[in-house]
């Protein structure tokens, strides 16, 4: 009876393991370019609704996640040994607070950098909700070798990425969601914006396909447009600092990277405004020597490589003074040489007591001598 009482809970229990428990959802990403999609304009900047769910959200912790736009291969979760560069490339953003949306920054709920964050937080629940620019179809990148290296998303499969933020690595916020390209996706058609027909003369009738044929529209823009040009401002060009920069003549919306001395450093890719202007600013990089140095600005979608040669001047700050260059001695010598002449006098004075007080018990002595001998003759 107790070993059929016994089988009977042994076989209990071991159903009982058997029964699975209820599993997390998985970490799922959404997008939304405001047409209902996931698809971006391959040339122009298309704003995306990107949402979150199933996401690990840990109070208190420290960073959150990485939102970017870019393509993966192999095993590129940096859980797993990805590397950035090699198994997974991004458009590069900094890490600011008021960046140019190519990077969001999710934070966890009360996070020692949730200050930094720009693309809110993980709610309790593992839910965020962010906006990130996609700059188009084409953008460059650096690899591990630090050579600049442009990705296609028409070869290659690309979309929205979220890792662990702050150098975190958190297998279970990594998540990789594809995104497509189509004209016109989340943006308006180029040609709606640049001549827009009559309402009411292309409604209801087949006129309006043939308008941007008609010669009005193609005389509109009888100027030439200005060659694409580099700036560079001359008291920024300084050894040490941060060299400011513009260019001009690009086409709107363009992806823009800015590069010093064919590579030494870079920035970018920067959007092209409205006018196809662009600003920036890059870090002269340390070792960089007074001299004339070259930028260059490379268009991803017009090609233009504008360049300009700059001067970059010594930091006079770093410079010695006059003052110190006529002595050419550090400021502490004297004291040092004040210092010695002490000691020196110090111990001349030390010497000559000592051997005043010994010249003195020599005489004491030798005269007490005599004194003594006739003493003893006496007895």
């Amino acid at each position: 009876m107790r070993v059929r009482a016994l089988l009977t809970i042994t076989t209990l229990c071991a159903s009982a393991l058997l029964i699975p428990s209820p599993a997390q959802a998985a970490a799922r990403v959404s997008i939304d370019n405001g047409q209902g999609a996931a698809k971006a304009d391959p040339t122009y900047a298309t704003t995306l609704e990107v949402s979150g769910s199933g996401f690990q959200s840990i109070k208190g912790g420290h960073g959150g996640i990485y939102v970017f736009f870019g393509t993966v291969s192999g095993t590129w979760r940096p859980s797993k040994g990805g590397q950035v560069g090699t198994n997974y490339r991004y458009v590069p953003d900094s890490e600011s607070k008021n960046n140019q949306g190519f990077q969001r920054f999710v934070a966890f709920p009360g996070s020692d950098t949730a200050s930094s964050a720009n693309g809110g937080t993980i709610k309790a629940d593992g839910t965020w909700s962010t906006q990130l620019t996609v700059p188009g179809a084409t953008f460059k990148t650096v690899d591990r070798a630090g050579k600049t290296v442009t990705v296609d998303c028409t070869a290659v499969t690309c979309g929205v990425i979220t890792i662990g933020a702050h150098g975190v690595k958190n297998g279970s916020n990594e998540t990789f969601t594809p995104l497509s390209f189509a004209a016109g996706a989340g943006t308006k058609a180029p040609a709606a914006s640049a001549t827009s027909p009559d309402p009411a003369a292309g409604a209801g009738s087949g006129a309006a396909p043939v308008a941007p044929e008609s010669p009005t529209a193609s005389a509109a823009p009888s100027a030439p447009a200005a060659p694409p040009a580099a700036v560079v401002d001359p008291s920024t060009a300084v050894v040490g600092r941060v060299l400011s920069f513009t260019g001009s003549g690009f086409t709107p919306g363009e992806q823009v990277v800015a590069t010093l001395d064919d590579g030494r450093a870079a920035v970018g890719p920067l959007s092209a405004g409205p006018s196809g202007e662009i600003a920036g600013v890059l870090q002269l990089p340390e070792g960089t020597s007074a001299g004339t140095h070259v930028l260059k600005l490379m268009g991803a979608a017009s090609g233009a490589t504008p360049t300009v040669n700059f001067p970059v001047a010594a930091d006079r700050s770093s410079v010695p003074t006059a003052a110190d260059d006529s002595t050419g001695a550090p400021d502490w010598l004297p004291y040092a040489f004040l210092g010695l002449t002490l000691v020196a006098l110090l111990g001349a004075v030390t010497f000559a007591t000592v051997r005043f007080r010994t010249i003195h018990r020599r005489r004491k002595a030798s005269a007490a001598a005599p004194a003594t001998g006739e003493a003893a003759h006496a007895l």
